[in-house]
């Protein structure tokens, strides 16, 4: 392999990472706005909304000072920190789904549990 191949991946993982990073902040800004949106004191459906959204905003605000300090986390325990954040940001987005006018929260979702998934496909 060639110092430029080797560049070119070194850059690549780290547009990469960046990438995930941004789309964890961009989900977790979305889902706490949502989650602040639902009434405190309402149905069951919209507490489970609000509570799915506090965590996914949690969720994707840890994973994404995993991603952008250099931690020295070792690369397995990236893996399940991104699978988590996948996971949870799924979930929510499913939630969303149910509660009109929270389309782009829910987007915002699918987009993190997009990043988290092709970042992990850049793990050896």
């Amino acid at each position: 392999m060639t110092s430029t191949t080797s560049q070119q991946e070194l850059f690549r993982f780290l547009e990469d990472r960046f990438a995930c990073a941004q789309a964890c902040t961009e989900c977790a800004r979305a889902c706490a706005l949502r989650a602040s949106l639902v009434d405190p004191d309402g149905t069951e459906q919209q507490e489970l909304i609000r509570r799915k959204g506090i965590m996914c905003a949690e969720v994707c605000d840890a994973t994404c000072r995993v991603l952008s300090e250099d931690n020295r986390m070792d690369e397995d325990s990236i893996r399940v920190q991104l699978e988590w954040c996948r996971t949870v940001c799924l979930e929510c987005a499913h939630a969303f789904d149910k509660q009109p006018g929270a389309e782009e929260s829910a987007a915002a979702c699918r987009a993190c549990a997009q990043a988290c998934t092709d970042f992990m496909a850049t793990l050896t």
